[in-house]
């Protein structure tokens, strides 16, 4: 393993293959961390090649069977991806997206690689997908954890009911894993290597030769991809929104919030880079109330789907949930609604109704109409 200034708990070889000597390049397979700068595992591969005097190479594997996903979330990946790879190339860091399962694209391209990085995913398929490379590639495969700021298995080894049981658990980490990650410069270009692979740099083109879910429009008049729109649009919030944000948060009526859980969700954004721009441009009672949902609310959800082996499932609720709903399994009902009456927005709550109409055209839902959305249901 190379010498690197990433904290090693973000480290973890997923197999002990050796490495191979004759390797064209390391490869680094962008799946989860879909962004150029502020990625700990790009940086560890970067490092790792120098010391190797290769070249990076990055690589992305699209599927158009991803679950749930609609013409919507693919239009605002790609255009991610397009960022990703201009602005890797403008690092001499050559990026190919291939069509094909992740995990085989991946294992397809290692085999001309001296080692293999990958970042880390936490629901079921996103870790299966990991274990499947680590099995089949014929060399090293090491994992490099980036899309949080406390790593999971450091925060707790357990799952964590609530905020309050793991808030003082990454609080207490915040000083040791919130710090800056300079952008290594390869010593090695990787942009003259012969290798085949999809024209990522115009979304709409490449988004018409993939079968997916047409019958939701994208929303890019409104919200594009990629980190240097996310980028973008953060600094606009601080400079114009975020001394409100502690008393405006929860009030549905306001704009005071970041817009930041669409391109955290596609690793985009950086929640480090993200909470280090807070740290400074510091508001007590804002920087406190962004802090608490970037880091406590959303890495208890990174918690639970790591720990609980069934959170997609009725069986994954706590006990007292299950018992408080099978007790009232029988209670009549006064309203009863099909899929598509929900999906319409006809319900008798003008109120609900507003906050799915929203979804359903911009995408958008907020964050305190989201807890009554989902309340309701």
């Amino acid at each position: 393993m190379t010498d690197t200034a990433i904290h090693p708990t973000r480290i973890v070889p997923l197999n002990d293959k050796p490495y191979h000597a004759d390797g064209r390049y390391v490869l680094y397979w962008m799946q989860q961390s879909q962004r150029a700068t502020f990625n700990h595992a790009l940086e560890y591969a970067i490092e790792d090649a120098n010391a190797r005097g290769l070249p990076v190479l990055v690589c992305f594997g699209l599927m158009d069977t991803y679950p749930d996903a609609n013409v919507r979330h693919y239009t605002f990946m790609l255009e991610g991806l397009a960022d990703v790879a201009d602005r890797l190339r403008r690092r001499g860091i050559r990026c190919i997206a291939r069509n094909g399962a992740p995990p085989d694209v991946a294992e397809e391209l290692s085999q001309d690689a001296a080692t293999v990085i990958c970042d880390r995913g936490y629901l079921r398929h996103q870790r299966a997908w990991r274990r499947q490379l680590a099995e089949h590639a014929t060399c090293r495969v090491i994992q490099v954890e980036s899309d949080v700021i406390v790593p999971v298995d450091t925060a707790s080894d357990k799952v964590e009911f609530a905020a309050r049981t793991i808030r003082r658990k990454l609080q207490r980490h915040l000083d040791t894993y919130l710090v800056d990650l300079p952008a290594a410069r390869p010593a090695y270009s990787s942009l003259g290597l012969d290798l085949p692979g999809l024209d990522v740099s115009n979304p709409a083109d490449l988004l018409s030769t993939l079968r997916v879910d047409r019958s939701v429009s994208d929303v890019s008049r409104l919200y594009k991809g990629g980190q240097s729109e996310a980028e973008k649009r953060f600094n606009h919030f601080l400079m114009h929104r975020f001394s409100g944000y502690a008393v405006h948060r929860n009030q549905p009526q306001t704009n005071d919030v970041s817009h930041m859980s669409k391109y955290l969700h596609f690793g985009q954004i950086s929640p480090v880079w993200l909470a280090l721009q807070v740290k400074r441009n510091w508001s007590q009672d804002s920087g406190e109330a962004f802090i608490e949902e970037l880091l406590v609310r959303r890495e208890l959800c990174m918690n639970f789907t790591t720990f609980n082996s069934q959170y997609d499932s009725y069986a994954g609720l706590p006990a007292w949930a299950r018992k408080t709903l099978d007790e009232h399994r029988e209670d009549k009902r006064q309203y009863i609604y099909r899929a598509e009456d929900l999906e319409q927005s006809k319900t008798h709550d003008p109120y609900w109704n507003a906050a799915m109409k929203e979804m359903r055209e911009t995408g958008y839902m907020h964050n305190y109409m989201r807890m009554y959305w989902g309340k309701k249901i």
